[in-house]
Parts: C-alpha cells; structure tokens; sequence
C-alpha cells in the first residue's frame, strides 16, 4: 500500500511527514525554508543519514562541512555532533534514523510551539526525552 505520510506542520515553510516507522528505522521527508539550521546536537539512541532531494545544505558533522546538493547522501553516526543548514532556496530531504527515532520529538516540538512560547529550557528538555542532546548554536537560524 502507498502511503504518502502523516505530516508535521511548523509553518513558513518547515514541514516533516513521516514516511516509514518501525524498530529498524524510520524515514521522514522534510521541507525546510532557505536558512533554516537547529542547534548542533548530538542523537543517542540512533544513526541518521541524510538523503537530498531538492535544494542546497550545507551539513556539519563534527569538525566537517559537507555541502550537498539533489542526489547527495550523508550519514552521521551514533554520538556524533551534527546539524544542517538549508541554502538560499527552499530544500527537501529524507531523513533516516536507524533504529527508528525522531517521531515522537517533532511531534513533541509541534505541540509545543503550538501552545505559545518555548524557550531554550523546553527545546532540551523536548530533546532529552528523545536521546537527543543539544550541544552548540545553530549555524543561523532554526525555528
């Protein structure tokens, strides 16, 4: 059965629609607006790997800068310090978590900012439930 996805909406062009959840893995496709970057963290619990579809990132594992354009895949293991940054366009990628992770925390993220104001305290206490450590600035801008 094709399933095109349960979508997250955080409005001004950020968007994640879960495409695949199981144990093993799961795989979300994101939207995001030119700029857009979340803070340098760290994940736990899972690998993620990065597969770009349209537009420009620029992708920071560690101490390296990766600029990926369509076609470009990038993975990032377990523990290590990443973030992205979106290029001048908007851009879309798929995000693989291995195993499956990361669902819960952008749902916690939406619901969040839904309900009004959300300030540095509640964006790592939304990580740390999800094995998810916030550990530097983004390179620009996240939400």
């Amino acid at each position: 059965m094709v399933d095109s996805g349960r979508t997250i909406d955080f409005g001004g062009g950020f968007t994640v629609t879960v495409k695949a959840e199981e144990a093993e893995a799961s795989v979300l496709e994101t939207t995001e607006p030119p700029g857009l970057s979340p803070p340098v963290h760290i994940h736990h619990d899972c690998a993620e790997g990065f597969y770009v579809l349209e537009g420009e990132y620029v992708i920071y594992v560690e101490d390296r800068e990766i600029v990926c354009v369509p076609g470009s895949f990038v993975f990032v293991p377990v523990g290590a310090r990443h973030t992205f940054r979106t290029g001048d366009v908007p851009g879309r990628k798929l995000n693989f978590y291995f195993p499956a992770a990361m669902v819960g925390y952008f749902d916690d993220l939406a619901a969040a900012l839904d309900s009004g104001d959300v300030d540095d305290a509640e964006l790592q206490a939304i990580a740390a439930r999800h094995a998810m450590e916030i550990v530097g600035p983004p390179p620009d801008r996240y939400i």
